[in-house]
């Protein structure tokens, strides 16, 4: 555990990693929250919440690499202020509006989210010296599964508890109140020793390489498996009647993902990223083949939920190591939009296999999917490896 001792004693990154957890939260319980409110306090169906929920994630998905320009180009305090005023206001507001009204501002208002997943990675990168993010990156993946295990159920229980109107808004309260954390805290996004030179960009072309774009599409690759696997996971539950162990069987995979994360982030030397996708998508393919009963299902997926931490923390990793100093933000916010790309593919794709097949094949369809996609990556990847970032800072100039 050293490596994770000297993370912890880099000062700033004990309370960094606790305000990220707090940001992290309502934004995990918001998609099931405004779900419950659409169907139960709205009247429509799940299609519906579904259109709404993937406008939202969209607009995120937009929003992560302008937002991280704005980091990069105005630092920190302004662009909080500006998504937490935005982001609290739609939620105050939502519980007043017609279902059309929601709609039509779900884009906008994913936009304005402050991205608490790329914040966090970015200001580790500022605070932890490059060979303990490894460690840092496995901690923050961690926390990430964390929160994934606590906001959804909590965002369900106080929907059903109390009124839509009360319980949006106080998501909006929550909303707010982090941002404000954040602002207050002002942690570091630029480390003051690495080589930047005032007002210089690099060009695009110097650092979005083949490399990079690899790294993102084998990100959303990961995410793509992860949500076909809980979806297929769902079906095949209640295709045997046992989806009252659904949240057993979650915590279980989150379970599984914080040990390979800890593992990851602990041993000397990991596997690369790519070989990490390869056997995270490989393992999911068998899965459906012992779906019944529901706690042969669960053993089985605890193999392929071990890699899933440390996909993520090696794409991480690779990204703030290849990144330059004055554009990781903008970088951070492309790793968040490739994750989030990934999400809202893999739900209907593998939807579309367990509807026309079984859920058996929606396992294999995940795996499959997630395959292609890295594959793409690696492929692209076929072009010379690119100049560390301290280099690409220095020849901006």
């Amino acid at each position: 555990m050293q490596p994770y001792r000297r993370v912890l004693t880099v000062p700033g990154v004990p309370s960094t990693m606790a305000l990220m957890f707090l940001a992290r939260l309502p934004m995990t319980m918001n998609g099931v929250m405004m779900t419950l409110y659409i169907v139960t306090g709205l009247g429509r169906g799940y299609g519906a919440a579904g259109l709404v929920g993937a406008g939202i994630t969209l607009g995120m998905a937009l929003g992560a690499p302008l937002l991280g320009r704005c980091f990069d180009r105005y630092g920190l305090r302004p662009v909080v202020a500006v998504c937490g005023l935005g982001t609290t206001a739609f939620w105050f507001a939502a519980p007043h509006l017609p279902y059309e009204a929601l709609a039509v501002v779900a884009v906008p208002a994913g936009m304005l989210s402050v991205p608490a997943g790329s914040l966090a990675r970015q200001i580790l990168a500022a605070l932890v010296p490059l060979s303990e993010r490894r460690a840092a990156y496995a901690l923050d993946t961690i926390s990430i599964e964390a929160t994934f295990m606590i906001g959804p159920a909590a965002g369900i229980a106080a929907i059903t508890a109390f009124s839509p109107t009360w319980t949006l808004s106080a998501l909006g309260v929550l909303f707010g109140g982090t941002a404000l954390l954040i602002w207050l805290v002002d942690p570091p996004i630029r480390d003051d020793r690495e080589p930047v030179v005032a007002g210089v960009r690099p060009k695009l072309r110097t650092w979005l390489s083949g490399h990079l774009v690899a790294t993102l599409l084998i990100a959303g690759g990961a995410l793509f498996v992860l949500v076909g696997t809980e979806l297929a996971t769902l079906a095949a539950l209640r295709e045997h009647g046992d989806i009252g162990k659904t949240g057993l069987i979650i915590a279980v995979m989150c379970a599984a993902s914080i040990t390979g994360g800890i593992i990851h982030g602990a041993v000397r030397r990991s596997l690369p990223q790519g070989v990490l996708m390869f056997l995270l998508a490989v393992l999911v393919i068998p899965v459906g083949l012992a779906g019944h009963p529901w706690w042969l299902l669960m053993l089985v997926l605890i193999p392929t939920n071990l890699l899933c931490a440390p996909t993520l923390a090696a794409t991480t990793e690779t990204v703030s190591r290849i990144a330059p100093p004055q554009v990781r933000g903008e970088a951070m916010g492309l790793q968040d939009a490739s994750t989030r790309l990934g999400l809202a593919l893999g739900s209907p794709v593998v939807g579309f296999a367990i509807d026309h097949t079984s859920p058996a094949w929606g396992f294999a369809a995940a795996g499959l999917g997630g395959l292609v996609i890295a594959a793409a990556g690696l492929l692209r990847r076929r072009t010379p490896e690119p100049a560390p970032a301290a280099e690409l800072a220095e020849s901006s100039c």
